[in-house]
């Protein structure tokens, strides 16, 4: 990524010199396949006299003229910047420019649909990608209002941030679109999507009496799945809860929802005009942990509306204002407005998971992290931003009472309304709608790494009941804060039901290395007990050696979900960090997993048990292990109430972890029906999971696969098929797979995606050997000439974890030790890559005893 980085010292020095005013961008998209035509003319304040630069990413610039003055673009124009000197102190700069659709995600994305050949555009800005559209001071504290003129087709749909205008006829089959100014925004969370996408229209009343207009789109071939009602109704009920808790109305004219090709990510904050993932457009049966995050994202999304969009970090090290805050505000929003009752149970399975593992690497960063320039926080959408994050929020709101949360947080927005902020504006309103000072517990929480482990420490008398009762608090050596908690201590026994009850509660402030509760003297001791009950603190828990019997023999009895959730994590956590054994973390999902009931619970945990028999068991036991999972995951699936979603996830688990000709010969068997589950429909996206497993199993070949692709000719059909030819197992198959991503560089990012993800199948572990040197050798080479986007899914996508090994340890440790000079973040990568295998080296030891 030569020449398109931008430090975060350069970034305060031109902020020092310009305020922006107003953006006029002009774009024709009637200029072909390739390349668009862009006008910008920016108003901007500078010091008199001063030079600066504003970025651009274009294949052509045809002209740059300041203040009347032309300059000449050979000149001026180089490594993404054009070259701004002897500014007045009003300017007026117009750049003239062509730029270049992408596949990548990235920019202005252009995507044919394979099924009726239509085309369709939406942009993609965040982190710096705004530049690749029009001429811009790309960096969030330089806000502006911004005018869209846009000329597309005039049967197309044009959406930006303001309210669609009737577009204007224009020769041939042309028309414009003159869309009116924003509010001062930041330049990424501008948006523009055009195409012949299918919408339907609503409106709500926000609290300020104003009429809100609604919008959800998506493609032409896709619409017939889209259930824009249901859409629309989360999305009022999030208005609602927002605008009231926030005590400030939703800020922007209009709110438009779409769901587009070919995405990067789950979903995107424009203004006023979302980009979600089309995987949110459901054309085949998905399970409830995919329903839920559809509306915890719709959520997410639209409190990004005040914070984010309405209030924007001034630089990136406080992306985390932005992400954790709507991560936080979307789960007790999901858990509050929503029929999503159990949405805490699902943020501790899914995101604390998450933030758990991002913690324990090398990478690991404090939550306000150090963003020295762009790269840097490409590489920073990580679980520390996002889920540590949220985590930490929902720690905060219990520490200062959940009303004098919202209170401070709308303090924050009537006061930081359309300008940037630091962490401090926040906690200076926190800290005075609570009373607490906050200095401390930020200094510890936000601006120091690593995740702290509570243990419970319990003395008994001869009574039966606890003579002493205290958490032990400790922290890794690298990173060795002792932090405050705010957490909850429950006591679990069986009843006579056999039902695993809560039966006392209560909760506390600690801090410090040991903290004794003395209040739970004299109470009988329960069978367990569970600290960090109703998930309140971040940190990593522990279970006593009775209390761990009694949740092996009786997880599924635990009848509180997150209860049960809590107890998965602690058996995860003591199994990644070698203190348990990966085989009993085996049996323990085995034998407990068919009756959880909350679906992203079973989705994480089967996950976990996956990775567990493919890298966790020691390599002599390993292939016994795989047997035994995949046999374990059929007999649950045919054990699953008909039609349920655990049924399917038991399927489509089977299907990944399928290891031998027997498990083939079943898979084959339900995807060709001639083996049933009642309940149980083999739709076109679990056909294709099948396939996958059939293809990585070696009991299908190229041309089925292309039979398959040609009876389902869609966007989503092609990078199933891609995931397949890649899952193959033959050395062949993987050359053809690893050149179509390292030797050519024209696949688009969906299937970029999916093919790395079949060529490192898994089941196919024997061939990747192979390509352990290869792999090193691209790493350069594919860090300098691809996009961010590309290069991260081939360096993390193609990395061949699944061989779990010493010789690739050593490998990836001889490349770092090489290369001390690359890219902070290309290094960033490689080492959470090693970290990944030694963590794996590690547990297998300790399996092996």
């Amino acid at each position: 990524m030569p020449g398109e980085n931008l430090t975060r010292i350069e970034a305060q020095e031109r902020r020092a010199i310009v305020d922006t005013h107003e953006y006029h961008v002009q774009l024709d998209l009637t200029r072909g396949d390739e390349v668009f035509s862009s006008r910008t003319v920016v108003t901007f304040a500078a010091t008199e006299g001063a030079s600066t630069f504003i970025d651009l990413i274009a294949r052509d610039v045809h002209s740059v003229t300041l203040n009347g003055r032309e300059l000449d673009p050979s000149v001026v124009f180089a490594d993404s910047r054009i070259a701004l000197d002897g500014l007045d102190a009003s300017n007026e700069l117009v750049v003239e420019a062509d730029c270049e659709y992408t596949n990548t995600g990235e920019g202005l994305h252009r995507f044919v649909d394979p099924v009726d050949g239509e085309v369709y555009l939406y942009s993609q800005f965040e982190v710096p990608d705004s530049r690749r559209v029009f001429t811009v001071f790309e960096q969030p504290d330089l806000k502006a209002a911004f005018t869209f003129s846009v000329t597309a087709p005039a049967r197309w749909k044009v959406v930006s941030n303001s309210p669609t205008p009737e577009p204007v006829a224009l020769e041939g089959d042309a028309a414009r679109w003159d869309f009116p100014a924003t509010p001062r925004i930041s330049s990424y969370i501008t948006a523009l999507v055009a195409g012949p996408y299918e919408a339907t229209y609503s409106e709500l009343t926000s609290a300020d009496g104003r009429v809100i207009p609604l919008g959800v789109f998506a493609r032409k071939s896709l619409w017939q799945y889209l259930d824009a009602d249901y859409v629309f109704e989360k999305t009022r009920q999030g208005f609602a809860y927002f605008e009231q808790k926030f005590g400030f109305p939703y800020p922007f004219a209009k709110y438009d929802q779409l769901f587009v090709p070919e995405f990067n990510a789950g979903a995107m904050e424009n203004a006023g005009a979302v980009t979600f993932t089309e995987t949110y457009v459901f054309r085949s049966k998905v399970t409830d942990a995919v329903k839920e995050r559809r509306v915890v994202t719709i959520l997410h999304e639209l409190a990004h509306m005040w914070f984010g969009d309405l209030v924007t970090m001034k630089w990136w090290n406080d992306l985390w204002l932005n992400e954790s805050f709507a991560e936080w505000a979307s789960t007790i929003a999901t858990a509050e407005a929503t029929e999503w009752e159990a949405a805490w149970t699902t943020f501790n399975a899914m995101e604390k998971t998450w933030a758990y593992r991002q913690d324990q690497l090398p990478s690991t960063h404090p939550v306000v992290a150090e963003i020295n320039d762009l790269e840097d926080v490409q590489v920073n959408f990580d679980g520390i931003t996002y889920a540590k994050g949220g985590s930490v929020l929902k720690q905060l709101a219990a520490w200062v009472g959940i009303e004098q949360f919202f209170a401070g947080v709308g303090a924050y927005f009537q006061k930081h309304q359309w300008s940037n902020t630091e962490v401090g504006d926040l906690l200076a309103e926190l800290e005075a709608t609570s009373g607490r000072d906050l200095g401390d517990w930020a200094k510890k929480w936000l601006e120091t790494a690593g995740v702290n482990t509570l243990t419970p420490l319990i003395e008994e008398g001869a009574d039966g009941t606890i003579s002493r009762f205290a958490i032990v608090q400790t922290a890794p050596s690298d990173y060795p804060t002792i932090r405050p908690h705010r957490l909850g201590i429950g006591f679990y026994s069986l009843n006579d039901a056999g039902a695993l009850e809560r039966v006392h509660h209560i909760e506390l402030d600690v801090d410090g290395d040991r903290t004794e509760v003395a209040e739970l003297r004299g109470i009988r001791r329960p069978d367990l007990v569970l600290l960090n009950d109703d998930d309140l603190a971040y940190a990593k828990i522990r279970l006593d050696e009775r209390s761990l019997a009694t949740a092996i023999a009786h997880l599924k009895d635990i009848s509180d979900p997150l209860a049960r959730s809590l107890v998965w994590g602690a058996a995860w956590d003591q199994t990644r960090d070698a203190e348990a054994s990966a085989t009993d973390y085996l049996d323990l999902v085995l034998r407990n997993i068919g009756s959880e009931t909350e679906s992203t619970t079973v989705r994480t945990t089967l996950a976990q048990l996956q990775q567990a028999a493919n890298s966790y068991v020691a390599p002599a036991t390993r292939d016994a292990a795989r047997a035994r999972v995949a046999d374990g995951l059929w007999e649950l699936a045919q054990a699953a109430e008909a039609g349920s979603d655990s049924q399917l996830q038991f399927v489509t688990a089977f299907a990944s972890a399928a290891s031998t000709p027997a498990h083939a010969e079943t898979v084959k068997a339900l995807r060709d029906g001639t083996l049933s589950l009642d309940g149980l429909e083999i739709d076109t996206d679990l056909s294709w999971q099948l396939l996958v497993s059939l293809a990585a199993s070696g009991v299908v070949t190229s041309a089925d696969i292309d039979q398959a692709r040609a009876a389902d000719n869609t966007a989503k059909g092609g990078e199933f098929a891609a995931m397949a030819k890649a899952s193959l197992p033959s050395h062949e198959a993987k050359q053809q797979a690893w050149d179509s991503l390292i030797a050519r560089a024209d696949a688009p990012n969906t299937i970029v995606r999916s093919t790395a993800a079949g060529f490192t199948n898994p089941t196919t572990v024997g061939v990747l050997a192979d390509f352990v040197e290869p792999y090193f050798a691209m790493l350069l080479p594919i860090w300098e000439s691809r996009s961010y986007q590309i290069a991260n899914y081939l360096i993390v996508g193609l990395y061949p974890a699944a061989l779990a090994n010493t010789a690739l340890r050593d490998a990836t440790r001889s490349w770092l030790s090489q290369h001390k000079d690359a890219a902070p973040a290309l290094r960033r990568l490689v080492g959470e890559n090693l970290a990944g295998v030694e963590r794996a080296l590690a547990v297998q030891e300790r399996d092996a005893q």
